[in-house]
């Protein structure tokens, strides 16, 4: 029956709801867990939350943390201070004879201490700290995309025991902010594992190339030896199959598209040589390729030079140092591959494909590759007889990754000998007690690693304290005594009033150190107006000199900022041999700086006990300093609150001295200029 005409219908339509978002999956990794596997995921911090934990971290070190490498001040900050100053401490490696050190690579941390110059006015402390901020800011964001990585391509679980790791170690904790070309290459590492860390795949040239890149940069702007640990992932591109399954009548012509490919990924990388060899040929004034020169230096230099001229070590160097700074995580990483044979024997299944036809990869392979960097890196630096702790830097990221496998495959043993025994596979998911053996791992080697910090800052920060109470207290005082002492400027904003110690340029102030030139933090934390000359000492080696800051000549090139780059500067010999005059006599120091142990005192005619001469040096200001060769190994090693843990160490004094006669000579000079007003 039709309905009558004029009368409308109305439908009523279900609503629809818009197709739920697909759940990102799990176990997509290398490693598949085998319990809870449709549970709630396992708790790893986004990229952006894990930057900015990274990040607090880091920028805590940039503001606490020693300097524990005269490298570090010597070949890069002093370089750097005297591009920005114009003064500074030169080796022979910057000298245009010798150029073993990058210009390009101290450049690129130059706008950091410009800007907060440009900000702050002629102060200098600031630019110092800023540039390690920068360094933190650059570690935290290449450790957060490292983690990520991990937790997406190997394990989510492996994931969070690296994050924190990294995190809490003591060996991150130094190596993240030191302004050297190993804390650099290590950065590189970290950003070139982030896409290494994926399978190799014909469809996947991106991670080819930025791969590619980040180790290329590593070795050629900062350690051309970091460059070793890409060995295993340029194997791995050449001849393992990856994510591709490589039917035989096709695998010549698969062979030759992955050479072809990482031959122009090679290709573009060696672009970067460009830049550099620009900068440092600019700055040496002469055609300059840096890496080569390391290499040579260092492989080729013949019996009488090398690296060994600075001191060798035990074969077991790394190994104590290692576990000085990452304790229990060293015998876990050293532990990774035998580790994975395990599993592959008694918990295959976590390792996703149990047996792969002979036309792709097993995962038992592209794990293991990723597990040898840290292998060939220890293996390497251990053969060589000079060694030091910066050169195991690369490789930090590495160990704390192979500790993380360890732990997770450990747990994966649990797991199956708990389902063994208990026939349950229910009881095992609902059980804590993995959990908690991962828990009391991290836990064990974040209180070790953070005892260790701590270590550092009591038994060993007092070179950075006494600068600063020099800048802070002396300084304002001999300004004060003698009427110089100027306004207090303050702004609303800034609550803490800053002191203009300019006019201490009328001093004509010189610091001196002898035997703790080594420990010397640089002359970023020296105000302007105070020389700093070494005395002599009982060291015979080769002691930095000055640069020469010679004024550009007419018709030279004005793109450099510094001619005096490219001065040969007289005296210098790349053999460590002693020049005298590099010494200054120590009665012209107005200020010196130097270590005494009351309880167990060393003297010679070189190294008398200044601290204790009260007839001329005056203690102005003395830090505790622990002495270690009369303290126990453990106590001196890691730091507990309480006089009984300290009971067993013995410390010294570091001190600020001030020749009185001397300085109390000029603070007379100054005050009658001041009422002449000649000052």
């Amino acid at each position: 029956m039709s309905s009558p005409s004029g009368v409308q219908h109305i439908t009523f339509r279900r609503p629809q709801s818009k197709p739920a978002a697909p759940k990102p999956k799990r176990h997509t990794g290398i490693l598949q867990d085998q319990l809870r596997r449709a549970q709630r995921r396992p708790w790893t911090p986004s990229f952006s939350l894990a930057f900015r934990i990274f990040l607090l971290i880091r920028v805590t070190g940039a503001m606490y943390s020693n300097i524990d490498d005269c490298d570090e001040v010597f070949n890069f900050w002093e370089p750097l201070h005297f591009l920005d100053r114009g003064y500074g401490f030169q080796t022979w490696e910057t000298s245009p004879q010798y150029a073993i050190r990058s210009w390009a690579y101290i450049l690129l941390h130059l706008p950091a201490a410009r800007a907060v110059t440009f900000l702050l006015g002629a102060e200098k402390r600031p630019a110092f700290f800023t540039v390690r901020i920068f360094l933190a800011t650059i570690c935290a964001f290449s450790e957060a995309k490292f983690y990520r990585t991990v937790a997406e391509k190997i394990n989510e679980r492996v994931g969070r025991y690296l994050f924190f790791m990294l995190l809490f170690s003591a060996g991150m904790w130094n190596a993240s902010t030191a302004f050297l070309p190993s804390s650099f290459a290590m950065y590189m590492t970290m950003f070139a594992f982030s896409y290494a860390l994926d399978r190799p795949s014909y469809n996947n040239p991106r991670r080819t190339l930025l791969a590619t890149l980040a180790f290329a940069v590593g070795a050629i702007v900062g350690w051309p030896f970091a460059l070793a640990l890409a060995i295993p992932f340029v194997f791995e591109e050449l001849f393992i199959f990856g994510a591709d399954v490589v039917a035989p009548e096709v695998y010549q012509s698969w062979v030759t598209k992955r050479w072809k490919r990482l031959f122009a990924a090679g290709l573009v990388a060696s672009l970067i040589f460009i830049p550099v060899v620009g900068i440092d040929s600019l700055a040496y004034g002469k055609l300059t390729i840096v890496p080569w020169n390391i290499v040579r230096y260092n492989i080729f230099g013949g019996a009488e030079r090398g690296p060994d001229l600075y001191g060798t070590s035990p074969w077991n160097y790394y190994f104590l140092n290692l576990v000085l700074n990452f304790n229990i995580l060293l015998p876990l990483a050293v532990l990774a591959l035998p580790a994975l044979a395990v599993t592959w024997l008694v918990d295959s299944k976590r390792l996703g494909i149990i047996k792969p036809t002979a036309n792709e990869s097993s995962p038992f392979t592209l794990l293991a590759i990723r597990l040898l960097p840290f292998y060939l890196w220890l293996g390497i630096l251990t053969l060589q007889a000079h060694k030091e702790e910066r050169f195991m830097f690369p490789a930090y990221p590495l160990l704390c990754f192979n500790a993380a496998v360890t732990l997770y495959l450990m747990r994966g043993w649990e797991e199956a000998l708990f389902i063994k025994l208990t026939n349950s596979p229910y009881r095992a998911s609902q059980t804590s007690l993995f959990a908690c053996f991962t828990l009391s791992v991290i836990a064990a080697t974040s209180i070790l690693s953070v005892s260790r910090i701590m270590a550092l800052w009591h038994y060993y920060h007092a070179p950075m304290t006494v600068v600063w109470a020099l800048e802070t207290q002396e300084l304002p005082r001999l300004l004060k005594e003698t009427g110089l002492l100027p306004t207090y400027s303050s702004t609303p904003e800034d609550e803490t009033p800053r002191i203009d110690l300019s006019p201490i340029k009328n001093f004509d102030l010189r610091l001196c150190v002898g035997k703790e030139w080594h420990r010397f933090p640089g002359s970023y934390l020296v105000p302007d107006g105070v020389s700093v000359e070494f005395v002599n000492c009982e060291f015979d080696g080769l002691l930095p000199g000055h640069f020469t800051d010679i004024p550009a000549q007419e018709g030279s090139s004005t793109w450099w900022l510094r001619p005096g780059t490219s001065h040969i500067p007289e005296h210098q010999n790349d053999l460590n041999k002693e020049e005298p005059s590099r010494y200054v006599p120590v009665d012209t120091c107005d200020y010196l700086i130097d270590v005494d142990f009351p309880l167990h005192p060393v003297a010679s005619p070189l190294e008398p006990r200044y601290a204790i001469d009260e007839t001329k040096w005056e203690r102005v200001f003395c830090k505790p300093f622990i002495d270690p060769r009369h303290s126990r190994l453990l106590t001196r090693a890691f730091w507990v609150p309480g006089a009984a843990w300290q009971s067993h160490n013995e410390f010294g004094e570091y001190c600020l001295l001030k020749n009185k006669g001397r300085v109390g000579q000029k603070v007379e000079e100054i005050k009658r200029g001041v009422a002449r007003g000649d000052v």
